[in-house]
This record gives structure tokens, sequence and C-alpha cells, in this order.
């Protein structure tokens, strides 16, 4: 496992029950570099949205654990916030969550299997540990793409 696997698993196994324990959903754990920082986030969600309060609250928990366990050998800036509504899919419950609602499919190459494009819209129709299935509306068809072609799943948002 790389260092940043290790991190983000061992980040998660701490946040998971804070999280929790407040009645918040952890939707993910990252550790990245961006412009020569590194940043540890964690993305928490609950019904109707978080709150900046929210974000305080389990961010003050999850730093003292932090600090306490020193886990992580360089230094860091440490983040909790909302995923955001263009959040991608990645968790089972997510897909789950996401049965019934539109979607947008960015494939690596295009797809052979739906208008020779990258980008795919539909209704998510069925999913598994391969792929994912959509209803395209303007033809009426099903579509399921490999997920090892997927590059990103997402929530369509239309403005």
């Amino acid at each position: 496992m790389s260092r940043k696997e290790t991190y983000e698993k061992k980040a998660e196994e701490i946040l998971l029950p804070i999280v929790e324990e407040l009645g918040f959903e952890l939707v993910d754990t990252e550790f990245v570099k961006e412009a020569g920082e590194n940043y540890l986030r964690g993305f928490i969600d609950k019904e109707g949205g978080i709150t900046i309060n929210d974000c305080e609250a389990v961010s003050r928990k999850f730093s003292d654990e932090l600090d306490r366990l020193d886990f992580i050998e360089e230094g860091y800036i440490m983040e909790i916030s909302s995923p955001g509504l263009d959040r991608p899919l990645k968790k089972d419950k997510d897909f789950e969550r996401s049965l019934g609602k539109e979607i947008e499919i960015k494939t690596y190459s295009p797809s052979k299997i739906h208008n020779n494009e990258k980008l795919h819209v539909g209704v998510l129709k069925a999913y598994d540990d391969n792929s994912v299935t959509i209803l395209d509306e303007e033809d009426g068809k099903e579509y399921t793409f490999d997920k090892k072609d997927i590059a990103l799943v997402r929530l369509y948002i239309s403005f």
C-alpha cells in the first residue's frame, strides 16, 4: 500500500466514528499534494446538506485525534468539508442513492457503445462492481459501461 493510501485509510478509521457520532455520513477521505502543500481532507454529508458549523465540529474532534496519534510524517493542512453537488459517485452507497437520477459518465476514451463520445448523460438504472448502466432518455436505450473505462461518474447538473 502506498503512503497516500496508508494515510487515507488511517484517517478514515479515525474520522468514521467521529462523523457517525455526530450524525453525519463520511463520504470520502483524501491525502493530496496541491501547489506544493499536502492536504488531508475529509468530506462529510447529511440529509439537507452540511453547514460550516458541522464541519467545525468534526474538524475539532478530528484535529485532536490527529495530534494524539501523529501518524503522518510530513507537514499537511487538514480540511473538513461538504463534497459538493458535483461530487463523484465512488461507493455503492453513492450509486444506491442516485438510482433513478440523471448522471453523467466521462469515459477515458470515446465510447464505441454510445455515440463515440467521452461524455454520456442518462438516468442511472443499475450498477455493480464492474459496470454502470444508464438510460439515454433521448433515444430510449440503455447503455452499460465497464467501470475500468470510466474516468468519472457524478450527478448531472443542468443550468
